[in-house]
């Protein structure tokens, strides 16, 4: 199976981390089964501070608020599987207020936009828990695998 081209754009200055990590993570994700299959093409995953992350969420949901995760779908006329806009603050945060590791929070982040590629969604009660228990599902995959990315903040 030849590797999905991924590219990384952090837009986050303080975010380091290797490359390589990340490019594991989802050549992982992309041997999971169904229903946890993404379209073809390349995948863009990038880094954002809060207010780039609530301007976007303003541009594109009218919601000025900042968020955790914003995912572009698939655009199959330009090979494109989709885009993950993750919000580094956002995990920051969440991960001192919950206690657990910084990489961890950012790792999910990035699976729940790949849950978003594959078709699930989390508006209603029933779908977000069929998100969170796929989250958690795949988040234990990675772990056991050794898979989750080398995030650190300088």
């Amino acid at each position: 199976m030849q590797a999905r081209d991924v590219q990384i754009n952090n837009l986050y200055p303080k975010l380091v981390f290797k490359e390589q990590t990340v490019q594991t993570f989802f050549t992982l994700l992309d041997t999971l089964p169904s229903p946890y299959k993404i379209p073809q093409g390349e995948l863009s995953i990038v880094f954002l501070d809060d207010p780039t992350m609530a301007a976007l969420h303003n541009d594109y949901l009218n919601d000025p608020s900042s968020t955790d995760v914003i995912t572009f779908p698939s655009d199959p006329d330009f090979d494109l599987a989709g885009e993950i806009c993750v919000c580094v603050d956002y995990a920051i945060s969440l991960s001192q207020t919950l206690n657990i590791p910084f990489n961890k929070e950012l790792s999910l982040y990035l699976i729940h936009g790949w849950l978003h590629l594959a078709g699930f969604n989390d508006i209603t009660d029933p779908q977000i828990a069929t998100m969170r228990a796929a989250e958690k599902d795949v988040l234990q995959i990675l772990e056991k695998a050794g898979a989750i990315p080398d995030f650190n903040l300088q």
